[in-house]
C-alpha cells in the first residue's frame, strides 16, 4: 500500500511531497502518483517523536497522591503512600491511556522508567510487559528496571529480576543511595553482564556536590561499555562552573552517552528551597550541544505527584527547551526526535528516501508555528500506516452580533 503525502512543508520552510511504500519513504519530491493520497497543505512534516523517559506505572495518577513537600522526596513518600491500592489491571489501563495520549500527538517511541521492589515488586513490571506487547508494531515502548536503594543490597538483586522477567533497560537513582559512586558500578556492571543498556537517574539534584555523572562517564569510558549508557536528568550538571560544564560535556560525548533532559517535571520539583532567584532545575544543555554529545528532552511524569500537570505532547517540551534551554526551535525539535532515536539507538528517520515512514504532520504554517502553537490537528504514521488522526474544528464569530452554532 502506498500513500503519497502532497504539499507538505518541511522544518526548513520548503514544500514538497512524500511517497511513502510499505514502512519506507520511497520518494521525496513532485512527480508520483499512490495508491491513496493526503493533502497536507497547511501542515509541517517531522519525524516523529520520541519519548526518551516516561513514568508509565505512574502515570495519571495525581487525584489520588498529595505531594506534600512538592519536591522530590515528597513525590516519591507520596507515590508509595498509594502503592498499595495499585492493581494489575490499573498499571494496564493508565498505562495503556497514557500511551494513546503520546500517540496522538505524534509520540511512536517511549521508553518508560518501571518501578521495581519496595512497594511495587515486579508487579507494574509485568503489567507494562503487558502494554508493551499489546502495542507492538504500532508503538516502540521500551521499559526500564527502575530499582530503589540501596543497590548493594537488594536491590542489585531485584535489577537482575526484572531483566530477566521483561525488562529491556537496566535503571536505577545512585545519587539517592547511600554509596552514590559504588552504586553506579553495580549497575553499570549488572547491565553488561546482562548485555542491555543502562539508563541511571542521574544528579537529580541541584547540589553541586553531587556529581556522579562524571564517574559514570569515566567508567564508560574505561570498560568501553558498547550496549549504551543514558544519564537523564543530569540536574546538578546544570549548576556547575563553566569550566566543569565544559569539560564533563566533552568527556560525556567521548564516552558515546545520552543525555536526556527533562525541564517539565525538574521545573516543579527542584528550586524549591531557594525561593529568591530560583536556579533552573535543567541540565547543561548548550554547553553538552556544544560538544556533540547526544541530548534528547522528555516529558518524564505525566500528571502525577512527581508533575501533576503536562499534555504528553513532546511540543510542549520543546516549548521549554526553547524557554527554559534557550535553544533555537529547530534544535528544540532536535532534542525531540533525532536525538531521542540516538539516545535510545533506533534507526535515525529523516524526510529523505529510504527512510523508516515514522511522521507527524502538525497543523501549522511553519516549524515556529508548529512548536509555539502545537496544535492537536496532527496525522500520524508509524512504520508508514496512518495510526492516528485528530481533527481540531474552531468556529468563531465574527460581529458582535453573531454567533456560532451550537
Amino acid at each position: 500500500m502506498s500513500t503519497v503525502l502532497r504539499h507538505a512543508r518541511l522544518v526548513d520552510g520548503s514544500t514538497t511531497d512524500v511517497l511513502l511504500d510499505g514502512d519506507r519513504i520511497a520518494a521525496v519530491g513532485p512527480g508520483h502518483s499512490a495508491d491513496s493520497t493526503i493533502d497536507l497543505s497547511g501542515y509541517v512534516l517531522l519525524p516523529s517523536f520520541v519519548e526518551p523517559h516516561a513514568h508509565l506505572d505512574k502515570a495519571l495518577t495525581v487525584s489520588r497522591s498529595v505531594n506534600r513537600t512538592g519536591d522530590l522526596l515528597g513525590a516519591i513518600h507520596a507515590m508509595n503512600e498509594i502503592a498499595d491500592g495499585f492493581t494489575h489491571t490499573d498499571f494496564v489501563r493508565r498505562a495503556d491511556a497514557a500511551l494513546r495520549i503520546h500517540l496522538a500527538y505524534g509520540t511512536t517511541v517511549v521508553r518508560s522508567h518501571v518501578n521495581i521492589g519496595s512497594t511495587f515488586g515486579l508487579r507494574a513490571l509485568a503489567a507494562l510487559v503487558e502494554v508493551r506487547e499489546a502495542w507492538r508494531g504500532v508503538v516502540d515502548l521500551e521499559l526500564v528496571a527502575l530499582i530503589g536503594h540501596p543497590i548493594l543490597g537488594e536491590a542489585g538483586t531485584n535489577l537482575k529480576v526484572a531483566l530477566a522477567e521483561g525488562a529491556d533497560v537496566a535503571g536505577g537513582c545512585p545519587h539517592l543511595d547511600p554509596e552514590p559512586i559504588a552504586a553506579v558500578d553495580t549497575c553499570l556492571g549488572i547491565a553488561g553482564e546482562a548485555g542491555v543498556p543502562l539508563d541511571l537517574h542521574t544528579d537529580e539534584t541541584l547540589n553541586p556536590g553531587m556529581l556522579t555523572l562524571e564517574h559514570l562517564a569515566d567508567r564508560v569510558l574505561a570498560t568501553g561499555f558498547e550496549h549504551g549508557v543514558t544519564g537523564s536528568h543530569c540536574v546538578s550538571l546544570g549548576v556547575q562552573p563553566e569550566d566543569v560544564q565544559r569539560r564533563m560535556a566533552e568527556k560525556i560525548a567521548a564516552a558515546g552517552m545520552a543525555i536526556v533532559a527533562l525541564p517539565q517535571t525538574n521545573l516543579y520539583l527542584q528550586g524549591r528551597e531557594h525561593p529568591v532567584a530560583t536556579p533552573r532545575g535543567l541540565t547543561a544543555v548548550r554547553p553538552l550541544l556544544a560538544a556533540g554529545a547526544t541530548v534528547a528532552a522528555g516529558g518524564d511524569n505525566l500528571r502525577d505527584a512527581f508533575h501533576p500537570v503536562g499534555r504528553g505532547d513532546a511540543l510542549e517540551v520543546g516549548a521549554l527547551m526553547v524557554t527554559d534551554g534557550h535553544l533555537s526551535v529547530s534544535d528544540a525539535l532536535r532534542t525531540l526526535t533525532e536525538g531521542g532515536r540516538a539516545a535510545l539507538r533506533r534507526e535515525p528517520v529523516a524526510i529523505e528516501a529510504g527512510a523508516r515512514a515514522d511522521l507527524v504532520a502538525v497543523r501549522a504554517v511553519d516549524a515556529n508555528e508548529a512548536l509555539g502553537a502545537a496544535s492537536p490537528d496532527r496525522f500520524v504514521w508509524s512504520g508508514g500506516r496512518l495510526v492516528a488522526r485528530t481533527r481540531v474544528d474552531t468556529q468563531l464569530a465574527t460581529s458582535l452580533d453573531g454567533e456560532v452554532a451550537p
